[in-house]
């Protein structure tokens, strides 16, 4: 792979080059879109579980907007061993690497392609391992974003589940389960169909069980929120952070609490309302306005054109309007969210004050961030 060294916005002609990468855990499937170029990072994606790349990433990087990234920085999607469309059963002496070892092979397809530095944008299990990547090896990680991030390994009750499930669900049910709510579930059937599809048709049954079991065999991350004149060898991200959760995702609890772990003054959280387990499927538009804030927030895309958008925040909550049409219905439990979240902000006494969605291109603030976005 050749890098090029100039940087010319003429024509914008992204090519795709596929590639399995050898590592020590195994051959890791590789798509890159676009140019590699020595001066800049490259977006890398990790998908979630029983999600190839394609499915898992193609409504957010088909949608027209995100060209005003990827004309700007090219795209390497990763994808876990035999978690690729149409690949063939791993051997039954192959041992499925955990979720740091997945971790530890991404320095390789780094060095392979020869990238100095990467943006991570990962979903679920792909996030997590991103996140491990990132606490292991801050100097290739300028930045990262995070959707449905969970930090802590799975607990007793949740490993009885599981038991449970194995027996009585099939995989495509079990991902499913993982990937949405259950009022997302029951009233998005159309969705719900497309993916059940996917997972069925597409993906080797078998390798995603042994992905599956990977993540839920996760370590937790023990992340260590940093205290000024505490710890200065605390286990944090070192790089700008953007988690993003639907307020309909099962794991929005889960995202929460990573955010209370990091570093406040790199990390912003991104709740989204009226938005399901794939905030990125569900609302692109708004996720890649995000993305485009979060990205010139670390020096890059400062030519991108920028749509101005209001918010209201606080020191640890804000919330943004986004014009444009709701996807979905969940006016009541998006009412009872803000009826409790207002309730409590009340005993608080904390007051709003107007701010432009600028805050997310300046995540070094003293304080974190925590939007909930209403579309």
């Amino acid at each position: 792979m050749v890098l090029e060294e100039h940087d010319s916005d003429a024509v914008f002609e992204p090519h795709l080059t596929e590639e399995y990468v050898e590592t020590q855990f195994g051959d890791i499937h590789c798509v890159i879109s676009g140019t590699l170029k020595a001066n800049r990072p490259a977006i890398l994606t990790f998908h979630d579980v029983g999600l190839s790349h394609k499915i898992c990433f193609e409504t957010l990087f088909n949608h027209e907007d995100m060209q005003e990234i990827t004309r700007h920085l090219p795209v390497c999607h990763v994808e876990a061993p035999g978690q690729d469309e149409g690949a063939k059963t791993l051997p039954t002496s192959y041992t499925y690497p955990t979720m740091e070892q997945l971790s530890e092979a991404l320095p390789a397809v780094l060095k392979h392609f020869g990238l100095r530095s990467v943006i991570g944008l990962g979903v679920g299990a792909g996030a997590h391992i991103l996140a491990v990547f990132a606490l292991n090896h801050p100097d290739m990680v300028d930045g990262l974003v995070l959707i449905n991030i969970n930090p802590n390994a799975e607990g007793l009750i949740d490993t009885v589940a599981n038991k449970i499930t194995e027996w009585t669900q099939t995989m495509p049910d079990k991902v499913i389960t993982h990937l949405f709510g259950k009022d997302e579930i029951q009233t998005n059937h159309d969705l719900i169909a497309t993916y059940r599809h996917h997972i069925t048709t597409k993906m080797n049954q078998f390798n995603v069980s042994l992905f599956y079991r990977c993540y839920n065999s996760r370590s937790p991350l023990e992340l260590e929120r940093p205290i000024p004149g505490g710890n200065i060898n605390a286990r944090t991200l070192k790089c700008a952070s953007l988690l993003v959760v639907g307020d309909n995702s099962p794991v929005v609890e889960a995202v929460v609490d990573c955010n209370s772990k990091l570093n406040p003054t790199k990390t912003t959280l991104l709740k989204m309302a009226d938005c399901g387990g794939l905030p990125h499927v569900d609302q692109p538009a708004n996720v890649i306005e995000a993305l485009k804030y979060f990205i010139q927030g670390m020096g890059y895309l400062s030519s991108a054109s920028m749509t101005r958008l209001r918010s209201r925040t606080t020191s640890s909550s804000s919330v943004v309007s986004f014009d444009g049409s709701r996807s979905r219905s969940h006016t009541n439990e998006l009412q009872r969210d803000r009826t409790h979240s207002h309730g409590a902000e009340d005993k608080r006494g904390r007051a709003h004050t107007d701010v432009t969605m600028d805050s997310l291109s300046s995540v070094n603030q003293s304080t974190s961030k925590t939007t909930e976005v209403a579309c």
